[in-house]
């Protein structure tokens, strides 16, 4: 995105089991360099930090101090995103975060309000949307090969993250469950594809109280669930377009496509957001087959860790792609549809944000190196 660009210094809080796709990345973008990591628990640090040359492993308080970092990558729980996003703005240090923003709204609107009267930078997962999958379908939409967007399904059933992941407790409390899990990947397309909601119908269940551990050291340990495991809602676009996004981890399988785009002339099929590639197909009006098209936007080869990328390229003063705005926004959405889901009644959602700019086909100069992880 044009040369040359400054190196941004970035320092990792967390290093749970989600560093291992940034570390993957990091090292082959020349906009970026990882200076330290850290971890409440410091051993967890220092095993990080001893397969990467010139990192150093800190305490957290030690990297929010150290001069030397000057973004913030926060990959913490959802629970402590607001927390240690304010800490890090504190330090004055611009910060990017795992999805979600925060664990609630009020709490992402804190810190977008310390970010802005620190003259700070925000920016949130998920990055995928700056893929190829999500780019070259949002081309053929801004292109017209669909006519006017009317409406989109946004599908996501599985039977639950305890079945893989060692320590899922918080994907079963008030802040986890597959809306805010899963959802910003599906939330933060839409918002791509079809710009930014006004208002949401939302409706949920529980249907159960407890959940096993199913590997790890863990296996067998039953855990409790105290929020919402199967949601489904209507999101009003304000360009009057309307999305219906089912999300669960009560479901075995499904077939539906993870995410499809109607027009008055054409649909899309969206490949699966939690991806940064995969095929956009397109059927046009009167045609009897679906089309695969070509790849025509993004980032080639993306993978976790290419928001901050193009955070780095963006000029001062503008919002990255990848931004708490579209962030904020999405977390909103989803919230409200919880929100809408419990009171029975249609919740207007009082922020929007611009719909982010398309991304050009790119390639990066250590393209090669990067990988399709999701």
């Amino acid at each position: 995105m044009g040369q040359p660009l400054n190196i941004l210094n970035i320092g990792i809080v967390g290093c749970g089991n989600i560093i291992a796709q940034y570390l993957s990345t990091l090292p082959s973008l020349d906009t970026l360099r990882l200076v330290a990591v850290a971890d409440l628990d410091l051993s967890r640090a220092e095993a990080v930090a001893a397969d990467l040359p010139g990192v150093r492993a800190l305490s957290v308080q030690d990297l929010m101090d150290d001069d030397e970092v000057q973004l913030v990558l926060n990959l913490t729980i959802p629970a402590a995103h607001a927390q240690v996003a304010l800490q890090a703005i504190a330090a004055g240090k611009s910060v990017y975060g795992e999805k979600p923003l925060a664990a609630t709204a009020e709490e992402a609107a804190g810190v977008l309000a310390a970010a802005a009267a620190a003259g700070l930078t925000v920016g949130c997962a998920p990055d995928t949307v700056l893929g190829t999958g999500t780019q070259t379908a949002r081309r053929a939409i801004d292109d017209g090969l669909i006519g006017r967007p009317i409406s989109a399904t946004a599908t996501m059933m599985c039977p639950g993250h305890e079945r893989w992941h060692p320590n899922p407790d918080f994907y079963y409390v008030p802040g986890g469950g597959p809306l805010l899990d899963m959802g910003p990947y599906y939330v933060s397309a839409l918002v791509t594809l079809l710009g930014p909601v006004k208002s949401v119908i939302g409706a949920a269940s529980h249907t159960r109280d407890s959940r096993t551990i199913g590997s790890g050291p863990r296996a067998g340990e039953e855990i409790p669930v105290s929020t919402d495991t199967h949601v489904s809602g209507v999101l009003i676009h304000e360009s009057g377009a309307l999305s219906t996004v089912i999300m669960s981890f009560d479901a075995v399988a499904t077939q539906s496509a993870n995410i499809e785009i109607h027009g008055e002339t054409g649909s899309l099929i969206v490949p699966d957001p939690n991806h940064f590639a995969g095929d956009v197909k397109l059927r046009r009006l009167g045609d009897d087959s679906w089309e695969t098209l070509p790849v025509s936007g993004g980032y080639v080869a993306g993978a976790r860790g290419i928001g901050l990328h193009d955070l780095a390229a963006t000029p001062a003063g503008q919002e990255p792609r990848a931004g708490g705005a579209l962030a904020f926004h999405a977390l909103e959405v989803m919230e409200s549809v919880l929100r809408s889901a419990h009171t029975g009644q249609l919740v207007d959602i009082s922020s929007t944000c611009p719909r982010p700019e398309a991304v050009p086909l790119t390639v990066l100069s250590h393209a090669e190196a990067l990988t399709h992880s999701g």
